[in-house]
């Protein structure tokens, strides 16, 4: 199985267009070190290759890594579908994108595709400019894209986006509805397995029970603490209030994953505010002492 990182900036990019932060004000000054919004591209034999979440910067994403180019056909693609995680704008607003007489299928949970059809028209807006097919994942329920790469779904979080309103928390009393996904990804030949979830809002027995084996781990690392948007003068807001767990403190991530026995451990789905995203800051040089990746564009993992 092969897996390439496209982006790995959390919503706004990075730098995010109305932000002053040290971190974005970095990035402009050496736009080396910018990134487009986090997602992947995984293919089980390299010839079609599939999305995990459309972004704002899909296009650039794909032009910029040769594996996903179309050709030979003036309009033949590579790329055979996008397997959403959620309904959030930075992970679905590249399906606008993803038009052109496309043929792609679109992979998402029950409530995922009701809001991409209802409070997000994508399905009906894109209907006369392309032929996608949407197609429903269940939790826990495999499904073999190909015949060698085989994803499940796990639920990782029931926050719907600020859109369609907290009244659609849950569906059918008081069990969560999976607003949000990770995925388990694997290879049936090898027996390889990449977990990603760019949304994580705890580290339960659940999640602890998808990673245990994993092979490599794309992670949530959206916030280095709860409250940094406070400390840096971004907003108000809280991690966990926006579904994520924050890397650093005694109820972090990175010591959770740096414990795992995977290969690759890498974060992804970072916020501009994010002190990991400076590869000389302190925060930085400590998750590499732990083994833990910063995930970047073009970075590429076989399993």
């Amino acid at each position: 199985m092969f897996v390439h990182c496209l982006g790995v900036a959390a919503g706004g990019g990075y730098p995010q267009w109305n932000c002053a932060c040290a971190g974005c004000r970095r990035a402009r000054a050496k736009p080396e070190v910018a990134s487009t919004h986090a997602g992947i591209a995984v293919s089980g034999n390299g010839e079609r290759w599939f999305l995990l979440n459309a972004t704002p910067d899909v296009h650039h994403q794909v032009a910029a890594d040769s594996s996903l180019h179309p050709g030979p056909e003036i309009r033949r693609t590579p790329v055979a579908g996008v397997l959403l995680t959620d309904a959030e704008f930075d992970h679905s607003i590249g399906l606008l994108m993803l038009r052109e007489e496309s043929t792609l299928t679109v992979y998402g949970t029950a409530p995922v595709l009701e809001a991409l059809s209802t409070w997000f028209p994508v399905r009906d807006l894109l209907s006369d400019y392309a032929s996608l097919t949407w197609s429903r994942v269940e939790l826990g329920a495999p499904l073999d894209l190909d015949d060698r790469l085989r994803v499940t779904a796990f639920l990782t979080g029931s926050k719907p986006p600020r859109y369609v309103g907290r009244s659609r928390h849950s569906a059918g009393g008081d069990l969560p509805s999976p607003w949000e996904v990770g995925f388990r990804l694997e290879d049936t030949m090898t027996g390889g397995t990449v977990v990603y979830a760019p949304t994580l809002p705890r580290w339960d027995e659940h999640f602890a029970g998808q990673v245990a084996s994993a092979d490599c781990v794309f992670l949530d690392g959206t916030f280095w603490t709860d409250d940094e948007m406070a400390c840096r003068g971004a907003g108000s807001r809280t991690g966990r209030s926006m579904g994520h767990m924050p890397v650093s403190g005694a109820d972090g991530s990175a010591r959770a994953l740096a414990a795992l026995p995977a290969r690759r451990k890498i974060y992804t789905h970072i916020n501009n505010t994010n002190p990991i995203l400076d590869e000389e800051s302190r925060e930085r040089q400590w998750l590499t002492s732990l083994g833990i990746e910063v995930g970047r564009a073009g970075l590429e993992v076989e399993v």
